[in-house]
């Protein structure tokens, strides 16, 4: 089995840390310094980063949270996960959209970070 690990970069680790494990059921793995926290789900480890902290902070220039680039996160009842992230004030790049697979929609971690939600067809 492979892990994947993909980097955020984030405005507040803390924040970021509650918004993966309390909204999006991630595990937290470590927390050894403020600046960086290490999450898990299923096979995926996301490493969290605030600007400037340690290398991967100021690896190539100055990071910055937000962009386009985005984990997917397969859901079985897209609409009841994103009644709950509305709840709870999550901010959404739009609405529910459908394509071929399946239907999703973006929604942004505390710092702008986007995650694509998304229940494949059939399910």
């Amino acid at each position: 089995m492979t892990t994947v690990s993909v980097r955020y970069i984030v405005n507040s680790v803390e924040a970021a840390i509650a918004f993966y494990c309390d909204q999006l059921g991630f595990d937290l793995l470590m927390h050894p310094a403020p600046g960086f926290a290490a999450l898990s789900r299923g096979d995926l480890r996301l490493l969290l980063n605030q600007p400037g902290a340690g290398g991967a902070g100021t690896a190539g220039g100055s990071p910055q949270p937000g962009g386009w680039n985005r984990i997917q996160l397969t859901v079985d009842d897209l609409n009841l996960v994103v009644a709950k992230l509305r709840e709870q004030g999550a901010t959404f790049r739009g609405d529910v959209v459908e394509g071929t697979g399946g239907r999703q929609i973006l929604v942004e971690d505390p710092s702008g970070n986007p995650i694509e939600l998304f229940q494949p067809s059939g399910s």
